[in-house]
């Protein structure tokens, strides 16, 4: 786990240190603090990264500066922050968590297991995801994205208008990002039910979702009944 801490109180970094080396133990990798965006973002552009834990006001600067850019990389956000009213734009843009000042262990250490964390334990409702292309930072309003693809370490986001966009997170990350209307109901699908019509068994005992626009999507063999189950 490489984690960096953006946060200008070398007080408050220490104390998210101590915890994360608490948290994370022989997982740890490295722990990196920056205390400007600058710096911040130089680390980011050249050094993996797991989890970003960024506080939004830093020194008069605006976290939010850089969160666009954050959260379309392939590592997780969570912000620690004083400013409670800017919970809902940040979970709108797609970070895994808000904790806010000041805080305990026990609520960071929550906000820790849902980084690493396989399943959706968030009950916050991301409403954009932000993917880089031509160099500019593109938000995809979730109401239009129909299912995702993984593509390796990316993800091929799918959308309502025939086209699709390739974000840097994987298949597994946005899974613990999106509603629990989108269902894994294949090792590389996730899918907005809302847009299935269909649950089929073809020839040779294959499943196959049916969506709105025709397409069919694979059914993994051990989520069938599972999601046969959630659909009727």
């Amino acid at each position: 786990m490489n984690i960096l801490i953006v946060e200008d109180e070398a007080r408050i970094a220490r104390r998210i240190e101590r915890m994360a080396q608490d948290t994370f133990g022989n997982e740890l990798d490295s722990l990196k603090h920056a205390d400007s965006l600058p710096e911040a973002l130089e680390f980011i552009k050249n050094n993996p990264l797991d989890l970003l834990l960024l506080d939004l006001n830093l020194n008069g600067d605006n976290g939010f500066d850089i969160l666009g850019t954050a959260v379309s990389e392939s590592f997780h956000t969570i912000i620690i922050s004083a400013h409670k009213d800017q919970a809902i734009p940040a979970f709108e843009y797609g970070v895994l968590d808000f904790v806010p000042k000041p805080f305990n262990r026990e609520r960071l250490e929550q906000a820790f297991n849902r980084a690493i964390a396989k399943e959706k334990t968030g009950t916050h409702h991301v409403k954009l995801l932000a993917i880089k292309k031509r160099g500019r930072i593109q938000l995809i309003r979730i109401e239009d994205l129909l299912y995702c693809k993984g593509a390796g370490a990316y993800t091929e986001l799918h959308l309502a208008d025939g086209t699709k966009e390739l974000h840097d997170k994987s298949l597994e990350k946005l899974e613990q990002l999106l509603l629990h209307s989108f269902e894994r109901i294949h090792k590389s699908y996730l899918v907005k039910m809302s847009e299935v019509t269909e649950i089929m068994v073809k020839p040779g005992s294959k499943y196959i979702a049916e969506l709105k626009n025709g397409e069919n999507i694979p059914i993994g063999r051990t989520k069938y009944k599972d999601l046969r189950g959630k659909w009727v």
